[in-house]
């Protein structure tokens, strides 16, 4: 056993519930690695698990963090996919912030030499979502315009690089203090609350996809503004965090959902969750790892915390300018 720090959630609540404690780590056991963690992601999913509105999400106690970076300490039974010293990142959904974690090897995937272990931390989680709603639910081609909620985030940022490189037209609604950044993109932006954006998609025909992580109201705004056979792609649920209110999404993802499957309509609807049990988790990460590589994206990372600043990561999210990801720091011993 080896005494490390992390973060626990020890009941739901506002950011006080949030503690860095002392524990410990025992042997990473069959079929798992053991990794020191250098950097975890920091994302809407750990606010809204420390509130109890995430879905499906375990009870408390727990320890957030859905993506990591770090070195591989130890090997378990059966394990030889990597060696100790090994620099890996995986789609963790909790454990991710405390200095060691034990991680399934499969779902495990090695960094390759010279790519940047912050922007490696943020790829199998929001850059994975932004990836599969591209290629795979959208299907986004040259030409196509794309509108995006939340273009100035994580997710928002990834679907904005990759539309853009797939040569579509990239609009997307922000907070006016990051709209400068969003056109140095090549993207277009809009305040989401003067609905400015909803008269100026339609007017120039609509939006082939739009990429969706409010809910609630903003699916149905979503969907008016797409052309007649585009596609919404909603995820994340995010509105209930940014609204303040503790209204169930359930109802209103059936809803949208339902409106996409009426056969007199064209307009199509779905929601995407990413999953490492996916078939498409390890083939995407690693196309991503290798883009990050090759330098055709730089996933920008717009401010971390230390492990025992966590409480401030979850006082600020939401908040501050700039565009990309959010870290937390874990030092080791």
């Amino acid at each position: 056993m080896t005494t490390i720090r992390k973060v626990v959630i020890a009941e739901f609540g506002d950011v006080d519930v949030v503690k860095v404690v002392d524990d410990v780590c025992p042997p990473p056991p069959p079929g798992h690695v053991q990794i020191a963690v250098e950097y975890a992601a920091f994302t809407g999913a750990d606010v809204n698990m420390r509130k109890g509105i995430y879905p499906f999400q375990k009870s408390p106690p727990f320890t957030p963090g859905y993506s990591l970076v770090g070195t591989v300490r130890a090997n378990g039974e059966g394990c030889t996919a990597f060696q100790p010293g090994d620099v890996v990142t995986v789609l963790s959904k909790y454990d991710a912030e405390a200095q060691l974690v034990n991680q399934p090897e499969k779902y495990c995937v090695k960094v390759p030499d010279g790519v940047d272990h912050q922007q490696a931390t943020v790829l199998p989680c929001d850059w994975n979502t932004a990836y599969g709603m591209v290629m795979d639910s959208a299907k986004v081609s040259e030409g196509q315009r794309v509108f995006i909620h939340g273009i100035s985030g994580s997710v928002g940022t990834a679907l904005m690089t990759l539309c853009t490189l797939k040569g579509a037209e990239v609009y997307g609604t922000a907070s006016q203090r990051n709209h400068d950044e969003i056109r140095a993109h090549g993207a277009t932006p809009f305040v989401y609350t003067d609905k400015k954006w909803i008269d100026k998609m339609k007017e120039i025909g609509g939006a082939h996809a739009v990429f969706d992580p409010l809910g609630f109201e903003s699916f149905d705004e979503s969907f008016s503004i797409l052309t007649p056979d585009g596609i919404l792609v909603a995820y994340g649920n995010n509105g209930r965090t940014l609204g303040g209110h503790n209204r169930n999404p359930t109802c209103h993802i059936v809803k949208m959902i339902a409106r996409g499957l009426n056969p007199l309509n064209g307009k199509r609807t779905t929601f995407y969750g990413i999953s490492r049990q996916s078939s498409t988790y390890k083939p995407h990460l690693t196309a991503l790892l290798n883009m990050v590589r090759d330098g055709t994206i730089k996933v920008p990372i717009r401010k971390f915390w230390d492990l025992e600043d966590i409480q401030s990561a979850h006082r600020e999210w939401g908040a501050g300018s700039g565009i990309g990801s959010l870290l937390i720091r874990i030092p080791q011993k």
